[in-house]
């Protein structure tokens, strides 16, 4: 994700190692650690019976918020499509859609996770593992409480502790994991991480998308309880930031289709920001 986060303190994340099934550390295990999603273990219980039905219901409920009716389930098809139909897949998308639908957030919401996702398949021939990239995507944000480093790396604990279960090989479960965290920091990108350069040029999409003025009035909607003058302090840095860098995107294919207007976007919120 973008760091957008204002500069307010934020707690030491937890270590980058996945947690042990079934312990107080697992996001399974601790839904008081792991805020909202009590109701996994309901969903999973639904193996039994109409799984596929359950799933698609609940993630039709999910959708029905600000981000409208149909994305849940139409994003649940996509997840089928990547992760399979089995019982267990489809349970864990259900969990997804609903924590992407979670009533605190307003910006990384379901439309944020499809625009992701929508910018990743632009990007396609760019990626070496593209299931990799798609299954980060799914979890970059899955857990969200607006906490710099944190939220990314419990978001990566729970796909060590999830995609397992739906028979995703370890190798691809540690590469999600791994993409997952690095969208704590974009500027931790190696040279050659394919990967990475693809799940990050997609997160910064919204740069350069038609709807800039509707991404920045949600980031400020997540932070409301942020003064302004702070708020238009850290965010003026963030821009600044961005706009000193010689690329805002690392593949080809994105500067191609989004560096001009990501940095006309930037920079006309910049001006309004100051002049404020």
């Amino acid at each position: 994700m973008i760091d957008d986060r204002p500069p307010t303190p934020a707690p030491t994340p937890p270590a980058a190692t996945a947690p042990a099934p079934g312990t107080a550390a697992d996001p399974a295990a601790d839904p008081a650690a792991d805020p909202a999603h009590g109701a996994t273990a309901t969903r999973e219980a639904s193996a039994h019976g109409d799984a596929a039905g359950d799933a698609h219901a609940a993630a039709g409920a999910a959708g029905g918020g600000a981000d409208g009716g149909g994305l849940g389930a139409d994003l649940m098809r996509g997840w089928a499509g990547l992760a399979g139909g089995s019982a267990a897949a489809l349970a864990l998308g259900a969990e997804l859609v609903a924590r992407w639908a979670e009533p605190h957030r307003r910006y990384h919401t379901l439309t944020h996770l499809a625009a992701v996702l929508t910018a990743i398949d632009d990007l396609a021939d760019e990626a070496g593992d593209l299931t990799a990239v798609r299954l980060a995507a799914w979890f970059h944000d899955a857990v969200y409480d607006g906490r710099a480093g944190w939220d990314e790396e419990r978001s990566a604990q729970l796909a060590q502790s999830r995609l397992p279960r739906c028979g995703v090989p370890p190798g691809r479960v540690a590469e999600a994991a791994r993409l997952v965290r690095l969208t704590a920091a974009h500027d931790t990108l190696q040279p050659g991480d394919r990967d990475g350069a693809v799940l990050c040029d997609a997160d910064l999409a919204v740069l350069a998308g038609p709807g800039y003025d509707d991404y920045t009035r949600a980031i400020r909607q997540e932070y409301a309880h942020v003064p302004d003058a702070l708020f238009a302090q850290g965010r003026s840095a963030l821009l600044r930031r961005l706009l000193s860098t010689p690329a805002l995107y690392r593949t080809p294919h994105a500067r191609d289709l989004w560096e001009e207007r990501a940095r006309a976007n930037m920079t006309a919120e910049l001006a309004t920001l100051t002049a404020s």
